[in-house]
């Protein structure tokens, strides 16, 4: 048996990691081969200065911009298996910078010691299914030597995420716009609009949080446009939140109550898509963005062919370790340790599930269902349980730091749901930490004083 891994960002490298952890057991695997576009592990987590293309012509895939700090705490996405405190040696804060997160991923693929099943730099350009030999033929581009393979597989996983093709809307005014209009994915660096007056298009997270970003790092002014509601937390002074965007012209952009804005930047925060453009009609997922995903049984398997698995396609509360038990529960899957349902079965599962989801009201409830995902899947694998109702307190106490003191919530610390540590305090408030950088960051109190 062949098994073909779309992605070694944070969902495919847990879907390694819970192959090696059967074979660290005495499990007989099969062979893996995993496919990754990006030179390097670590998906978003992989910071990349470049836009628009990389050197081979491909779509630069990552999102992920410096000075980036966790938007939530990482007692919701710890590793059962591999924790904080055993990667630092230490106790940590709660919200790590990109570069510290980073390092945890990697180290704990590090002491799987799979690196070999990676195909770095390697794009994957169709996946096709033969019903007859019941086999998958994948087509992919090694960047570095310029070949192509085609090689065929029992099953694949596509763990590419869900981060990397924008969503960009279009307004009056745009094409002729004096200043510069760029995607959240291309959003690269805060220091760039230092002094300047900067409008963002959208309410959720990447919103909030480029926004705060630039703000931190000198922007002149933020205003954010909203469709339906603003964020509503309490900004700083130079910080507005307006009704949508009409039109611009030249600089000045026109919002729905007939204000008016001189601009610099526009970013649009406006989110992205299911995209997988190296799948075939009857292989493609097409979801929306929620918490129960279309055609997902289990939130796992394609019901249009349960040998292929989607990884990480939800919309999140919990993610490395719900990765972590998606992966697993695929894994004993394909190991023959759990039977699928036929067909009708598969589908009342998932659209029962976007039932539940539809009558969810609000995000405490929403934190809860994910929650309870995560211990439905748990329950049926021996990935190491842990103390999933811990996580979602750490997401509630979360939420409401947030709408205390939105540009100082990430100052408070939680208790970790895998070993029950305290997060201490970092040794400098958020608004006030310039350097991102891991060795800045894991400096004592009195080293970053000095």
């Amino acid at each position: 048996m062949r098994i073909c891994v779309i992605g070694a960002g944070p969902s495919g490298l847990a879907q390694l990691r819970a192959f090696q952890a059967a074979r660290e057991k005495g499990d007989e695997i099969p062979e893996i081969v995993c496919y990754e576009k990006q030179p390097d592990w670590g998906g978003l987590w992989r910071y990349d200065w470049r836009t628009g293309v990389d050197e081979y012509a491909n779509p630069v895939h990552g999102s992920m911009y410096r000075y980036l700090w966790t938007n939530g705490p990482k007692e919701g996405l710890e590793f059962a298996d591999y924790t904080f405190d055993e990667h630092f040696g230490k106790a940590i804060a709660s919200y790590p910078p990109r570069a510290v997160l980073f390092d945890y991923i990697e180290g704990r693929i590090k002491k799987a010691g799979v690196r070999d099943w990676i195909r770095f730099s390697t794009v994957v350009r169709d996946v096709s299914f033969d019903g007859a030999s019941g086999l998958f033929t994948v087509i992919a581009r090694n960047g570095e030597t310029d070949t192509e393979s085609a090689e065929d597989f029992d099953h694949v996983i596509v763990a590419s995420g869900h981060f990397s093709f924008p969503n960009v809307p279009y307004y009056p005014g745009f094409e002729g716009f004096n200043g510069r209009i760029l995607h959240a994915h291309d959003f690269r660096d805060a220091r760039e609009f230092e002094g300047r007056d900067l409008l963002i298009l959208g309410t959720s997270y990447s919103a909030e949080d480029v926004g705060s970003q630039c703000w931190k790092y000198g922007a002149k002014s933020i205003t954010v446009a909203h469709r339906t509601a603003p964020m509503g937390y309490d900004w700083p002074q130079n910080w507005a939140e307006v009704p949508a965007l009409e039109k611009v012209d030249g600089k000045t952009a026109t919002f729905r109550d007939g204000t008016t804005k001189k601009v610099d930047a526009i970013i649009l925060c406006t989110g992205y898509k299911h995209h997988f453009p190296f799948l075939g009609d009857d292989l493609r997922l097409k979801t929306a963005n929620r918490l129960a995903a279309s055609d997902l049984y289990k939130g796992v398997v394609y019901t249009g062919n349960p040998r292929l698995f989607y990884l990480g396609m939800q919309d999140q509360w919990f993610t490395f370790n719900m990765f972590d038990a998606q992966a697993w529960w695929v894994r004993d899957c394909i190991l023959g340790r759990i039977s699928l349902p036929d067909a009708a079965d598969m589908a009342d599962d998932w659209t029962q599930r976007q039932t539940d989801e539809d009558a969810v009201a609000d995000d405490h409830d929403a934190i809860v269902y994910q929650g309870d995902y995560v211990k439905e899947l748990i329950a049926e694998t021996d990935y190491p349980s842990f103390n999933v109702d811990g996580a979602t307190e750490a997401f509630f106490e979360w939420k409401k730091h947030k709408k205390k003191a939105i540009m100082a919530f990430r100052d408070n610390g939680y208790v970790s749901p895998m070993t029950g540590t305290m997060a201490p305090p970092h040794h400098t408030p958020w608004r006030h930490a310039l350097d991102d950088s891991l060795d800045a960051y894991l400096q004592t109190g009195s080293e970053a004083a000095e």
